[in-house]
């Protein structure tokens, strides 16, 4: 099943606001009912495909089937950019002058070669397509000319070692069937981001993810033992050891390069054994910086439950996760509420779950039962399908997020906080601004902000000033461009100053090696290099 092109996930998941929060939503922030364009896919206008004749017979002789290429508009608008808001309020306006040329839906590494090859013949972009949950514009070159490598066909478990623990996918299986095919063997890959329920295992490996259970299971990129690329240049593998001294990790390289150095064919991951018990619990602390100073000192000195959350006063008050208590001022919204998970044994559970309790009382947190953390998990995935129904009442609702050390941590708070009041009340669309820590680490934490406010006139537009108040206070105070949405167009810019100058030059010579067309990814993650 296809996602619904005009926003996040099943079509038959997707519900409106009860009328008591849009009446909220035009009471506090002016938001009112907006004109969305289209009403269907088919009444979008869509241009010819811009490729000839010979290039389109060139690319179908890699895919073995005429029917693995696609022209049709249909196809090509559901391979137009990603997810974030101003990729989907652009698609409900109609606006495709980024839609690629065509779709390919090759079925092996070898047809993915065969592609990149005749790509850099005929000078054509290639973008590869999994999930197309992107939302930091990683689907939308900067090539006039390009196509979708769609991966959906290439959605295998290749091998499974029960020895080491191990498991190799292709990278279009989408994480739902890769954990159902773990599961029935009696493991876990242990990666839940929100995402999940469409995203896939090469576009976790592209963009570096992180899932939702890190504190326990890691983030993606420390689950990737091996992987293989298909390049213009021929196959790149990397990874033939758990660990190795021979050199930098080339590995690396490949994790979040968004598909600008090569279009990821097989990933290798280590596996865990399927939890016997989940089991999580809600605890309340009186201030986002207490309950941020008991995070801390349970990343620090342990014990480490698997899932560990914090939402600020306002996310906690406000309830944007459930849309039937928003603003309700009920007492358990009170002060800041936390979301801790034991995944495991039930004996290991309850061991770390003792520990985590005499640490957390020892800081000030209250325990205040399973059910906010049952509810937590039950809807653990429905932030996006909230977010389209407040662009369908007229708000503007989106997301960034960063990392920092601990240190660091309260004036990255703070400031990208102002920044995004200021420039959005300087707009006329003063905004309510959310925020909650959901990975920690020994060193430091994310923190992960949502955004709402009124749309404005030209809603991209009035986000736009936004954005970038947000990304230079993000650089300002000593953060990462992007924890685990990846870089994109959209943090390309901020990623550059990030890595200084001779990074960039780096990152250009190894693009320059594995691509010398240009035409993986154009201006994705990498600069182009001007002579």
């Amino acid at each position: 099943m296809d996602m619904l092109w005009s926003g996040w996930g099943d079509p038959a998941k997707a519900a409106p606001l009860p009328g008591t929060v849009t009446g909220l939503l035009r009471d506090l922030l002016g938001v009112t009912p907006r004109d969305h364009g289209p009403a269907a896919i088919e009444d979008i206008p869509v241009p010819a495909s811009p490729l000839t004749n010979a290039t389109l017979r060139a690319l179908a002789a890699c895919l073995g089937d005429p029917a693995h290429l696609r022209t049709d508009a249909e196809t090509r608008i559901r391979h137009t950019r990603g997810k974030s808001t101003p990729d989907l309020l652009r698609i409900r306006a109609g606006e495709v002058d980024d839609i690629p040329a065509a779709v390919l839906l090759p079925g092996s590494h070898d047809e993915v070669l065969a592609v990149l090859r005749v790509c850099s013949e005929h000078q054509v972009a290639a973008v590869p397509f999994g999930g197309g949950t992107s939302v930091v514009g990683g689907l939308a070159p900067e090539r006039s000319s390009f196509v979708a490598l769609d991966l959906r066909r290439m959605d295998a478990l290749l091998g499974l070692d029960e020895v080491s623990r191990t498991a190799t996918f292709q990278p279009g299986l989408r994480a739902p069937q890769a954990e159902a095919l773990l599961n029935e063997r009696g493991y876990t890959l242990g990666h839940f981001p929100q995402s999940y329920e469409w995203a896939t295992i090469g576009g976790f490996a592209a963009a570096r993810s992180s899932g939702q259970a890190s504190a326990g299971y890691g983030r993606f990129d420390e689950m990737v033992l091996g992987i293989t690329v298909a390049t213009p240049e021929g196959t790149w593998e990397a990874g033939r050891a758990p660990r190795s001294a021979a050199g930098p990790d080339l590995r690396q390289l490949v994790l979040g390069s968004e598909g600008a150095l090569g279009v990821i064919t097989s990933v290798t991951v280590r596996l865990r054994p399927l939890p016997e018990q989940r089991v999580y619990e809600g605890w309340r602390f009186a201030s986002f910086e207490a309950g941020a100073a008991a995070l801390r000192k349970l990343a620090q000195d342990g014990p480490r439950p698997t899932v560990l959350r914090l939402s600020d006063e306002t996310e906690t008050f406000i309830g944007l996760a459930h849309p039937d208590r928003i603003g309700s001022g009920a007492p358990e919204a009170a002060g800041c509420m936390a979301i801790v998970g034991y995944e495991g044994t039930a004996a290991r559970n309850e061991e770390c779950r003792s520990g985590v309790h005499e640490v957390l009382l020892a800081e000030g947190g209250e325990c205040v039962g399973r059910e906010p953390g049952d509810r937590w998990a039950h809807g653990r995935y429905d932030a996006p399908y909230l977010r389209d129904a407040l662009l369908d009442a007229g708000a503007f609702a989106e997301t960034l997020e960063t990392a920092a050390f601990w240190s660091a941590l309260p004036q990255l708070y703070q400031g990208v906080r102002q920044a995004l009041t200021t420039a959005l009340s300087d707009a006329g669309t003063p905004p309510l601004v959310m925020c909650h820590i959901s990975h920690v680490y020994e060193n430091g934490a994310s923190l992960y902000f949502t955004v709402v406010s009124a749309q404005g006139k030209d809603p991209v537009a009035h986000w736009a000033p936004a954005k970038h108040a947000a990304n230079e206070a993000i650089l300002a105070a000593g953060g990462t461009i992007s924890h685990h949405h990846g870089v994109g167009t959209d943090h390309r810019d901020w990623y550059a100053r990030e890595a200084g100058p001779l990074g960039v030059r780096v990152l250009q010579a190894v693009k320059g090696e594995l691509d010398p067309a240009g035409v993986l990814n154009p201006g994705i993650l990498v600069p182009v290099r001007h002579p």
